[in-house]
């Protein structure tokens, strides 16, 4: 029980600091519908009852009140009506909101370096935690905390009730309606725990493998893969039919306890009615109000079927995402003096786990407004370096401090969405003219004169409907859009055509005016522009020339050209 606590305990606490009152208000206006409910049973039955004794004589009809009972029956079937209702609007809607800010914080956390790393590589795997680990934590409070509070109101509402007939049977029924109500699903939920994680696991590996099949379909059937795939999500399909299977027999068993411990609450009762009318303490009308309320008692907490069922696969989705609800506080990074852009004292970087460092005892020093080009052999630390300095990579020891800066590295990460919206994914503030005056920079007016729908065309997948070149300027705008003085640059021209990739340097060039630039190249047209060049062999700095220096000329000259 301990465990499963800790496990829930990031996801009960976000439920808490969310929609508190929405949340209370809803397990109280369910609380509400299942005493109207038992209510209106008891009542009727009492009504029923006294109508038919009174009917039996004239005197006792015409004195007998049938108004009283019937507006308490119209009342009780009104308030259940209305709070079942009111329950699933407010319940819905905070169960609702509280997921959404789950979905966003999970994001959140999602994007911390490592973490984005890991998912990077397995991106069914944060899908999967976006949506399904997500939705598995409605039923935390829809089908557990809601359900659990009302049952416990419908046990002590009942227990008092019962105990006005005679102290010993309410106390009795009471402690029978929760040790019952709460042992079968605790049961159920031990039961079932293992084949829901199962569940989870399968569903998730057979959503993964289903994926692997549709987009490398090409690579699997040119290496003879395609039947070995269809088997392995066969494989997955049986896992989870088989977890299905040992769910819904749980399922079925926790059923059949209910009926059976709500069987012998009715009988219990009719023999303590009976011996009670038969010592003439209560009436038949008093009678059968008993019978009829208990009949619904465990109502409640059969209710908490689904939720004890559900329950391993919510702990699991939990376990999951739980980590990555947790704050991580930012690595404070001091602002550099005056007049300095870049500084790093002797910084040292590895990969966790790694045994060598990325970059040994390196130290910098970037003047702002000045152009620095990293240049040396693929491994020699260029892309490093610009994580440390973006702060995207985490250091092992030394010191970093540095100016506000904008990293773009060589993939575009373009959406399925409008112009607009992906570039204001640099600046989600940038009204129409700020994001055309960036495009047009960029070198794309002459197209986006030519569509239709301006602003407003949207891109596929991946910015499917552009060219390379096109691609790369798109990107070129999203950073013209970004108000920083530090541009770090991983190859800004790889892949494009010569007179593209010179367009796109002067486009640099004619907008860089007062910024910092770092270029991490080992294309000439791209290290042309600097200032400096920092000359990088495995991780350390083993040159750094000046312009106007030969040590300068002879590492360009030495650069791949066009």
């Amino acid at each position: 029980m301990t465990r499963t606590f800790d496990d829930l305990k990031p996801v009960l606490e976000l439920f808490w600091r969310g929609p508190r009152r929405k949340l209370l208000l809803g397990m109280l206006i369910s609380t509400a519908t299942i005493l109207s409910g038992i209510a209106l049973l008891g009542l009727s039955g009492w009504f029923i009852t006294a109508t038919a004794i009174a009917g039996m004589s004239a005197a006792t009809a015409l004195a007998f009140d049938v108004f009283s009972p019937s507006a308490g029956i119209r009342f009780f079937a009104l308030a259940r009506t209305a709070s079942r209702y009111g329950e699933r609007l407010i319940t819905h809607d905070a169960t609702l909101g509280t997921l959404a800010e789950l979905r966003e914080r999970l994001f959140r956390g999602s994007s911390e370096r490592r973490a984005a790393e890991e998912l990077r590589m397995r991106p069914a795997k944060l899908l999967f935690r976006i949506t399904q680990d997500v939705d598995a934590l409605d039923s935390l409070y829809l089908r557990v905390l809601v359900p659990l509070g009302a049952a416990f109101a419908a046990a002590l509402a009942i227990g008092v009730a019962l105990g006005l007939l005679h102290p010993v049977v309410g106390l009795a029924a009471g402690a029978f309606l929760i040790a019952t109500g709460l042992a079968v699903p605790l049961l159920a939920a031990r039961a079932a725990e293992r084949p829901a994680r199962r569940r989870a696991h399968a569903l998730e590996v057979l959503r993964s493998r289903v994926i692997d099949l549709v987009s490398g379909q090409t690579e699997l059937v040119m290496a003879g893969r395609l039947t070995a795939q269809r088997g392995k999500i066969a494989d997955a399909d049986r896992k989870l039919a088989n977890a299905d299977d040992r769910l819904n027999f749980v399922e079925t068993a926790v059923f059949a306890a209910f009926g059976i411990a709500n069987a012998i609450l009715i009988a219990a009762m009719l023999l303590v009615v009976a011996a009670l009318a038969k010592s003439g303490n209560i009436s038949a009308p008093v009678a059968s109000f008993a019978v009829l309320i208990v009949v619904a008692a465990l109502e409640p907490f059969a209710a908490l079927r689904r939720g004890a069922i559900e329950l391993g696969r919510t702990r699991l989705a939990a376990r999951r995402i739980g980590p990555r609800l947790l704050t991580v506080a930012s690595p404070q990074r001091s602002d550099p003096p005056d007049g300095i852009a870049v500084s790093l004292d002797h910084v040292s970087v590895r990969h966790e786990h790694a045994p060598q460092l990325l970059l040994r005892d390196l130290s910098l020093s970037l003047r702002s407004g000045e152009r620095l080009a990293l240049i040396g052999e693929s491994g020699a630390g260029k892309s490093t370096l610009l994580g440390v300095i973006a702060g995207e990579i985490p250091i092992e020891d030394g010191k970093v401090v540095s100016v506000p800066g904008t990293l773009l590295t060589q993939r575009t990460e373009l959406f399925a969405d409008s112009l607009r919206d992906n570039l204001r994914l640099a600046d989600p503030t940038a009204d129409d003219s700020q994001i055309l005056h960036a495009l047009t920079a960029a070198g794309l007016g002459a197209y986006i004169a030519g569509q239709p729908k301006g602003l407003d065309t949207r891109l596929g997948e991946g910015g499917l409907g552009l060219s390379g070149g096109e691609a790369r300027r798109l990107a070129l705008a999203r950073l013209f859009l970004r108000d920083t003085r530090l541009w770090l640059l991983d190859e800004p021209t790889e892949g494009l055509d010569g007179a593209t990739a010179r367009d796109v340097i002067a486009r640099l060039k004619a907008n860089a005016s007062g910024r910092t630039l770092v270029i991490a190249t080992h294309i000439q047209r791209e290290a042309e522009i600097a200032d400096r060049l920092l000359i990088m062999k495995r991780g350390h700095v083993v040159a750094s020339p000046r312009r106007g220096e030969a040590a300068f000329e002879t590492a360009l000259a030495a650069l791949r050209q066009d």
